[in-house]
């Protein structure tokens, strides 16, 4: 089966986002540009760990160039976007591999997600490849800017811990109607 490549390379917006209640949201990353929209359906640790390893990777941009790049140090407030998601909300794909690398040439973030695939097949020789190979699972690449990649993580972050609260004794999510917590023997708090 022909690999389908979603490249948005810059993309006019790129955010993750959910759709549900708290507990029973479902993740989503969505690129858009010139009228197309691309969503892709992924964990919600998934989402976590992109963000955090975006600001990781830009910060360390940032302290390695000594400040002398295009990253800024932090958001800029221009960029921030918090927006729901773009319709149609259409999973192109569920999310099994993730990939980072800076572009040094065009001081871009390379953000790709591909489709899961299954056990026997080997996901990682397809990513930040060339976009030659004709076969393999589906792709999404994404190239931002420094700013555009520091909006994506704080947005991120945010969304996840957009969800239920946590529960002062034990850590573990509450529900509206409460949750059955290990520390108070098993009573509802």
């Amino acid at each position: 089966m022909p690999r389908q490549v979603f490249l948005y390379d810059p993309p006019e917006r790129f955010v993750a986002g959910t759709v549900g209640e708290p507990g029973q949201r479902t993740f989503f990353l969505q690129a858009s540009a010139s009228g197309r929209v691309t969503s892709v359906a992924l964990e919600k640790t998934q989402v976590s760990v992109l963000a955090e390893r975006v600001d990781e990777l830009l910060d360390e941009l940032v302290r390695r160039t000594g400040g002398e790049t295009a990253v800024p140090a932090v958001t800029p407030s221009e960029m921030e976007d918090s927006g729901p998601l773009l319709p149609p909300i259409l999973e192109e794909f569920r999310v099994g591999t993730m990939a980072l690398a800076w572009d040094a040439d065009d001081e871009r973030l390379v953000v790709e997600a591909q489709a899961q695939v299954p056990d026997d097949d080997s996901p990682e020789d397809t990513l930040l490849g060339d976009d030659d190979d004709e076969e393999g699972p589906p792709l999404l690449r994404v190239r931002l800017t420094g700013g555009q990649a520091r909006a994506f993580a704080k947005r991120a972050l945010l969304v996840v811990a957009a969800g239920r609260p946590a529960c002062p004794f034990c850590g573990l999510p509450m529900d509206p109607e409460g949750h059955i917590c290990p520390r108070a023997n098993g009573y509802r708090r």
